[in-house]
């Protein structure tokens, strides 16, 4: 159109509402939108393709271009700055409808004519994505300019066209399309895969780290049988878990039964019912009992990485003994006395139980007082409150230099530097507790949790592998802990020391015991609290391997629930460095690993943290939400 005609509409139109014949543009558009969907998609091919096809187009094309037009009028007029922002949002609409047929064509058989392949066969990803977005984009053109339509002519008689509500429409508009794009989406992905929907967390655990070093390990050929009906869900989840672990050695054998029809191979294994995995290496048998139900198996499979570890040391592993020293006031499997209030280590002794050690005590009655039996895999002494006995220290430490296994857990508040055991060994226990205010770990929300020492800080020892991977992930708490140090500046040619475990840089050793810091007598550094020693073989002594010890300045991260805090050896940090400590004394270094679990922890909250949150629920969250309400009506309000 020329000029003249332009001026020639501004004046016809002068003694019109701004919304005037608005509405009809837009239904041309949208009919011609519709006319170029029945060529395309109702006919198809054909001369009657090609009229509606370009009679569509043809329509939506002007209707566009007297939406301009439309725009042009509308801002010549100084009182219809409204409209013209309502002309404005309808004309990119429309364009935005324009791309979407372009968008169409551009991946149909239409433009594919001039090109040697059409674009599905030349680039099949691109013209899948192009397929899917101009839908897209022609329902984010479409429903918002009816929306803004119906609002727009709300208005018609209004003196002044309110702008706020041509955007709330359009916004209106826009998240219905986005809406009904992602409605279609999820039905169409749901009728294109065949998936169960499960809401609650339920995974079945996949193999760990250890678990697959176990088996990479395995020298001698070790059957798993697992006896389900056909198509059993329960089954299908233990099928995947083991398929994952046959890869990693050809000696592990995996097969299946049905225990109704191969009822001579279940009784020969022990099985009585389905549901069952069984474990054998000769004529060793193991079984594990997972059940046919998923929803009452989900227990088991979440930890099914776990008890398949279990099932697979008792089996391949030969077992061996563990002696807990006691007579000296150690951490214990229970109290023997009622007003002994000291946390004790049952949880501890059933984790090594796990793992194929069998344990028993030893004590100055039972043989400690003449040394140390031959049977011995390892000795652990945890948590002293009593000094060795004459004559005990030496032969633990015959044991040691004759290649025996030690691990020293002792708490600084004894009083008690075990010197005759320690010195020897090459490191010396400070029997004051280190404390700290920056990383620490809260029990009573008072200054006496600065004792309760987190670090995450390892060295590359073998005894701390999986912790070091695992870094802050795996975070040690040792509460009330003593540091470690050189015994003396020279160091015995048969003795190695490393210092697994450091604390937090900004700890300091408590010497007045206020868990406050102070600048002028007490110092902040990195503390050692572990250390791991190696004795090496001599010829004095004969050994048929080197002497292994680890040492801790605290026994109370190995301890169950107390009445002010949970199990500290549930944490991460604590039961890595117990599986890696014993296993690298033991010398089973090679299968030290994470073991996977999909157990939903619970969280646990201090009283304090529960009336937080309830208060927070209460009145904090609708109080956030109202307040957001009054905010964003009121700016609305100024804008009109």
């Amino acid at each position: 159109m020329s000029p003249s005609t332009v001026s020639g509409m501004a004046k016809a139109d002068s003694t019109r509402p701004p919304t005037s014949l608005s509405s009809i543009w837009s239904l041309a558009f949208g009919a011609g939108m519709v006319l170029v969907l029945v060529g395309e998609r109702a006919v198809g091919a054909g001369t009657a393709r090609t009229a509606l096809t370009a009679a569509g187009v043809l329509v939506a094309v002007v209707s566009a271009v007297i939406r301009a037009l439309r725009m042009r009028v509308v801002d010549a007029r100084a009182h219809a700055t409204g409209a013209g922002a309502a002309e404005r949002v309808l004309l990119r609409l429309s364009l935005l409808g324009l791309g979407a047929l372009a968008i169409y064509f551009l991946q149909s058989d239409v433009v594919g004519r001039f090109l040697d392949k059409p674009l599905d066969q030349s680039t099949p990803r691109l013209a899948g994505a192009l397929g899917a977005l101009w839908p897209v984009a022609l329902a984010c053109s479409l429903l918002p300019m009816m929306m803004v339509e119906v609002s727009y002519l709300g208005m018609a008689r209004a003196a002044v066209i309110e702008a706020g509500r041509i955007r709330a429409a359009l916004f209106a508009g826009l998240g219905l399309s986005f809406a009904l794009v992602f409605a279609f989406a999820t039905i169409y992905v749901a009728s294109n895969r065949d998936s169960k929907w499960d809401f609650s967390y339920f995974r079945t655990a996949k193999p760990g780290q250890a678990t697959r070093l176990i088996v990479r390990a395995l020298q001698e050929p070790l059957e798993v049988s697992l006896f389900f009906p056909p198509a059993n869900e329960v089954k299908e989840q233990v099928q995947d878990y083991l398929d994952l672990l046959k890869d990693d050695s050809p000696f592990l054998q995996i097969k299946s039964y049905d225990q109704a029809v191969d009822v001579a191979k279940a009784k020969e294994l022990g099985v009585s019912a389905n549901g069952f995995l069984v474990f054998a290496r000769g004529a060793r048998k193991e079984l594990l009992s997972v059940g046919m139900q998923l929803e009452s198996a989900r227990s088991q499979l979440r930890n099914l990485d776990q008890e398949v570890q279990k099932r697979l040391l008792q089996v391949a592993r030969p077992k061996k003994t563990l002696y807990f020293v006691t007579g000296h006031g150690e951490r214990a499997e229970s109290n023997a006395r009622p007003e002994d209030k000291r946390a004790t280590i049952r949880e501890l002794r059933t984790m090594l139980r796990s793992l194929n050690y069998e344990l028993t005590d030893l004590s100055a009655s039972t043989g400690l007082a003449s040394g140390v039996p031959k049977d011995a895999g390892a000795l652990l002494l945890l948590g002293p409150t009593a000094d060795l006995f004459p004559g005990e220290a030496a032969n633990i430490l015959e044991y040691v230099r004759g290649g025996g296994r030690l691990l020293v857990a002792l708490d600084p508040e004894a009083g008690l530097a075990f010197a005759d055991l320690l010195q020897p060994l090459g490191v010396k226990l400070t029997t004051t507790s280190l404390a700290a205010d920056r990383v620490f770990a809260e029990f009573r929300h008072q200054e006496s949790d600065h004792v309760n020492i987190v670090t995450g800080s390892y060295s590359s020892h073998p005894s701390v592998t999986t912790l070091s991977h695992l870094g802050s992930r795996g975070a040690l708490l040792l509460p009330g802990a003593g540091p470690l140090e050189d015994a003396s500046k020279e160091r015995s040619r048969e003795l190695s020391v490393d210092y697994t475990v450091h604390a937090d840089s900004g700890t300091w050793l408590d010497l007045d015991g206020n868990y406050r810091f102070d600048d002028k007598a007490e110092v902040r550094k990195a503390w050692e609290l572990a250390a791991a020693i190696t004795f090496k073989k001599s010829r004095d002594v004969k050994a048929e391997e080197e002497g292994r010890v680890v040492v801790v300045g605290d026994s109370d991260f190995l301890t169950d629930a107390t009445g002010e805090r949970p199990p500290i050896i549930r944490f991460e940090g604590p039961a890595y460095f117990v599986y890696d400590s014993v296993k690298w004394l033991l010398g089973d270094e090679a299968i030290q690993g994470t073991v996977n679990s999909e157990v939903d922890v619970p969280i646990q909250h201090t009283k304090k943290d529960d009336v937080l949150w309830f208060w927070s629920t209460i009145f904090l969250a609708p109080a956030v939400v109202i307040g957001a309400g009054l905010i964003i009506t009121r700016r609305r309000g100024g804008r009109r």
